[in-house]
């Protein structure tokens, strides 16, 4: 685990990231230095479905969405923790009508989620994605999210909070990508070739990857690390950390882009729900590795979850 300094009174938190995709929840002790999880829960919900297109939160994905934020109410009951933090990110950012989603929120978990900045976020995901791994001096941190995917060059030295040196949140994510482009399936050359000139469009944005180590956050590149090494059932403790070679990663890709929707649903390590759009991340993935010039990544576990518990320790602490 990672070593951070940690003096705070509170002892046990529970953070949830409500992202375009995923929902995910982590309840965490302080152990002396050390924080480690109690308990770890993740549901596709798409919340963002369709915002893209319209700029509204469907009624359909916030039910999705409010039944999976109850069953991690009654998880974190179980763990009496002292303090509960939810944050919101692209699809909250994007969308209108979010006030009632946020006030049902609320009413279920105990405290409104925060809509978070594309800047804010990748502090987080920074902090986050960092804990429990090696690298260390000038780094490069990605996060492909369902609606937009954030790059950080930081820094960091030891094992504690890194300090960001730039940081941008650009508007594509992989659900965002398919549902722009993706209409056959499986999805053509010439759909994956648009994908591509818009995710290099975007990237002119990018901060400075070359000759960074490269680690990439989420569930495209965790699930794309648990697919290429066969890590199924999923196994955070095998994925954190685990190295996903550039060559691995494009014959990945080449394989979901041919296979058919159903024939990716059927993969141990693919997750269902997540089989539709890995196709447009594990795109994004590929053209940054290409940015950053490295032959290969680490894949994190963690991100924005972990790096709000950090930020809620060191809140008390001070």
């Amino acid at each position: 685990m990672s070593q951070v300094s940690v003096t705070a009174p509170l002892s046990r938190v529970a953070t949830i990231d409500i992202g375009t995709n995923s929902v995910l929840l982590l309840v965490a002790a302080r152990d002396g230095q050390h924080i480690r999880a109690l308990s770890e829960l993740a549901a596709v919900t798409r919340l963002g479905e369709g915002v893209d297109a319209s700029g509204e939160l469907s009624p359909a994905a916030q039910s999705r969405t409010l039944a999976v934020l109850e069953q991690y109410a009654a998880e974190i009951a179980k763990w009496n923790v002292d303090a509960v933090a939810a944050v919101g990110t692209s699809a909250m950012r994007d969308a209108r009508g979010g006030t009632e989603f946020s006030e049902r929120t609320a009413a279920i978990l105990g405290v409104r989620p925060t809509v978070i900045s594309g800047e804010r976020e990748a502090q987080l995901t920074f902090d986050g994605a960092l804990l429990g791994l090696e690298p260390e001096g000038v780094l490069a941190v990605f996060d492909i999210g369902g609606g937009s995917t954030e790059l950080i060059v930081g820094a960091r030295v030891g094992r504690g909070r890194g300090t960001l040196a730039r940081a941008v949140s650009l508007d594509i994510g992989a659900v965002r990508l398919t549902e722009r482009h993706i209409h056959n399936d499986p999805p053509t050359r010439a759909e994956l070739d648009t994908i591509r000139k818009e995710i290099r469009l975007a990237l002119k944005r990018a901060p400075a990857f070359r000759g960074r180590p490269l680690i990439g956050v989420a569930g495209t590149v965790t699930t794309l690390t648990a697919y290429v090494h066969d890590i199924a059932p999923y196994d955070a403790r095998r994925v954190h950390g685990a190295i996903l070679a550039r060559t691995e990663l494009r014959d990945a890709l080449d394989r979901l882009a041919a296979m058919t929707l159903e024939e990716r649903r059927a993969l141990p390590a693919v997750e269902s729900k997540r089989a539709d759009v890995i196709v447009a991340g594990a795109l994004i993935a590929d053209e940054i590795c290409e940015l950053s010039g490295g032959e290969r990544l680490i894949a994190s576990d963690r991100g924005v979850r972990w790096g709000l518990a950090l930020e809620l320790f060191y809140a008390e602490a001070r």
